[in-house]
């Protein structure tokens, strides 16, 4: 292989919203749910990530910049997305350039990777799903990765766990799964985007402050405190997930609302549960929800 050459893909994810909630692992290393759990996944065209994923010979590290400014890919939640994509690489060939890599080439190869998010990021709008997601995706791309959609939320699944549903439109379903490994712990689409064409979202950006703390130290605490949810795990979210299922199904909005909010007002009510109890609801959220 020359020295002079760049090879590039880009992609988009967007964010999603959790209409029956994820909060608390089963495992900690391979981010397994304690349940099953629905969102929405937004129109890219107002809320995503857009990454851009490239490959030289002449790159001596792997460098990542999001927003404009570097940051390190040290981090256990990268490299897990490194790690397991480059396990699955395929040969790659551009005739046009020149350019052929074996797929044992790839552990040698270093990457650089721009990211952009359009929207707050780590705000409470899911800006790592989103990022993950795209991450996962653009490197599958690159990299000439086989795996569908499913398995590779699996892969953005051990980076953020909600990132397994930004890689999959409409509503999507992330499948806790029972086995250790978490073989069997990924996202599926339950109907795609146009099946409920009609229904739009508005979201009442009500703080663009960076979190002060992490949703993974805080689900921590939850776990480790919080008797509610683990009843929340056991013997309401199967229920409600039936439920819900139906309800989009159907198109039932009157149903869709009231499993919505019912599940939101459990969410908050387990983080009040929790010791420390933790609070992402300001003065400003509770006066949006009495308008």
């Amino acid at each position: 292989m020359g020295e002079k050459w760049v090879l590039m893909k880009t992609a988009q994810a967007p964010t999603n919203m959790s209409v029956i909630k994820y909060w608390g692992k089963r495992d900690e290393s391979l981010i397994l749910p304690l349940n099953d759990s629905i969102s929405i996944t937004f129109d890219p065209a107002h809320l995503c990530t857009t990454t851009t994923v490239a490959v030289s010979p002449a790159f001596q590290q792997d460098r990542m910049w999001l927003n404009g400014k570097e940051m390190s890919l040290s981090g256990g939640r990268y490299q897990n997305c490194l790690r397991e994509i480059r396990r699955r690489a395929s040969e790659v060939e551009d005739k046009e350039k020149g350019i052929k890599i074996e797929k044992k080439d790839w552990e040698k190869l270093h990457l650089h990777i721009a990211s952009y998010n359009n929207f707050p990021t780590a705000a409470g709008l899911a800006s790592s799903a989103a990022g993950f997601a795209c991450l996962v995706f653009a490197l599958a791309k690159l990299m000439n990765v086989k795996e569908d959609d499913s398995q590779l939320s699996a892969i953005a699944r051990q980076a953020s766990g909600s990132a397994c549903r930004s890689l999959l439109g409409g509503f999507v379903k992330w499948i806790m799964g029972k086995e250790d490994d978490g073989s069997d712990s990924f996202a599926v689409q339950l109907v795609d985007e146009k099946h409920w064409d009609d229904l739009f979202i508005v979201i009442a950006v009500v703080s663009s402050r960076q979190k002060e703390t992490s949703s993974s130290s805080e689900m921590r605490e939850s776990v480790e405190t919080s008797l509610l949810l683990q009843h929340r795990a056991k013997e309401v979210v199967p229920k409600r997930t039936l439920q819900m299922e139906e309800a989009i199904k159907n198109r039932d909005f009157t149903s869709f609302a009231q499993l919505t909010c019912a599940d939101s007002n459990q969410f908050h009510a387990i983080c009040l549960d929790t010791y420390p109890p933790i609070f992402y609801m300001n003065d400003t959220s509770h006066r949006q929800l009495l308008f």
